[in-house]
């Protein structure tokens, strides 16, 4: 069983967007900042006005790890698999897996956004933008 996240109010907007299809990320009415995980306030200029919106789905690598070793019994049978950070079109970045061969892994390389459901938790995937290669 996969480690589960904690779901508060503040990040409820977040699962149950996943669970709808939507990749949502907050939004400051103030300086315009977006960002990821959900806070309290803006990041950048410390504004509580914030609201949430929804990603495009687009997307580009800026790095990632290959793990060979499972850092949870629940990725034993994953390995190797590797965790990216992907930064939005819309600029949040987070840390998610990129469904690709550890050799096609590449610094700005654009991805697409795939909400999968595994072990009954909704999850931001993606995949290459040329859909050069799918499990």
């Amino acid at each position: 069983m996969l480690p589960r996240p904690e779901v508060t109010p503040l990040t409820e907007p977040y699962w149950s967007g996943l669970a709808a299809g939507e990749l949502r990320f907050q939004h400051c009415r103030d300086c315009g900042n977006a960002w990821l995980p959900a806070r309290d306030e803006c990041p950048r200029c410390l504004s509580r006005s914030h609201d949430w919106q929804v990603a495009s789905g687009g997307g580009r690598i800026i790095s990632w790890v290959v793990y060979r070793q499972a850092v949870h019994e629940a990725f034993v049978e994953r390995i190797p698999y590797n965790v990216a950070i992907v930064e939005l079109d819309e600029g949040p970045r987070l840390i998610t897996n990129v469904d690709a061969r550890e050799e096609e892994l590449a610094i700005e390389l654009p991805v697409r956004l795939r909400i999968d459901e595994d072990d009954g938790l909704h999850l931001p995937r993606f995949t290459l933008a040329g859909g050069r290669w799918s499990r």
